[in-house]
């Protein structure tokens, strides 16, 4: 997925996964996946996407600061 924000562009494609989390079974309708990136600016995003009854129902992306990559890298 690819988005563009504040005039940078997020690609999962093109950028290093650092962390992806799973909940939920396949195919769980409440299941969702969280998947933290670096980007090669050195930039931090998170990657979600999960059942249509989760809290994440559309495939989104939004970007972090580093602090706040770190704290969840953090809360596992």
């Amino acid at each position: 997925m690819k988005k563009i924000i504040c005039k940078v562009e997020y690609d999962t494609e093109a950028s290093q996964l650092i962390e992806k989390r799973t909940f939920g079974q396949f195919g769980d309708p409440a299941g969702y996946e969280e998947s933290l990136y670096k980007t090669e600016g050195g930039k931090f995003f998170l990657y979600t996407f999960g059942g249509a009854e989760s809290k994440y129902a559309k495939e989104a992306i939004t970007r972090m600061a580093a602090n706040k990559a770190q704290e969840w890298l953090n809360n596992k």
